[in-house]
């Protein structure tokens, strides 16, 4: 079972846009890579609950979270093959799990926790919450997009990750982006 969550070896350099819903995450990372000709991740997560909510209006379980993550893996994995320099995730296990904390009570499934840790990436694009909530089937937490902020970066700092903070309208943000992105390029 672990290796549904392993990430394959990879000389890509990875990137994660992260941080809570309704941040621009999606928008931007499709914009980086097409900047970059690159390849994008898509957050599986999104299709899973989409779709259970298309047929049974039901919202995200405990026990979705593992199929949810093995599918992020199994996409991520895929991508990454045909991915010659950058590769743009949309999310990671580090974000499933700061949602499992937040949704249910600190507690997260021991794959999740393991693999979040040991799967690793270059830098994180965290998105701030300064631009306008946009309601869907999905989304749920709009009164509390600060609390969900903060656990997003504590789980960043916690972990030593490297990121930046991105805030501003969507030029600002792509702008930031690009420019941290150049100099991590350089390196």
């Amino acid at each position: 079972m672990e290796e549904k969550f392993r990430q394959n070896a990879s000389n890509s350099i990875k990137i994660v846009l992260f941080g809570p819903e309704s941040t621009g995450k999606t928008t931007l990372s499709k914009q980086l890579a097409k900047h970059y000709n690159a390849l994008w991740v898509p957050e599986y997560m999104r299709e899973y609950l989409q779709k259970k909510w298309d047929t049974d209006k039901k919202v995200c379980t405990y026990e979705d979270l593992i199929p949810i993550a093995v599918g992020q893996m199994k996409l991520e994995n895929e991508i990454m093959k045909e991915s010659g320099g950058i590769l743009f995730c949309d999310t990671n296990l580090l974000e499933i799990k700061v949602y499992s904390e937040a949704y249910y009570n600190g507690s997260v499934p021991e794959m999740i926790r393991k693999f979040s840790l040991k799967n690793s990436y270059d830098l994180y694009l965290l998105t701030y919450i300064d631009i306008p909530w946009i309601p869907d089937d999905l989304r749920d937490k709009p009164y509390q997009r600060e609390e969900m902020f903060l656990r997003f970066k504590e789980s960043l700092d916690e972990n030593k990750c490297n990121y930046i903070i991105l805030k501003g309208d969507a030029e600002s943000r792509f702008k930031k982006a690009i420019k941290t992105i150049d100099q991590l390029i350089e390196k």
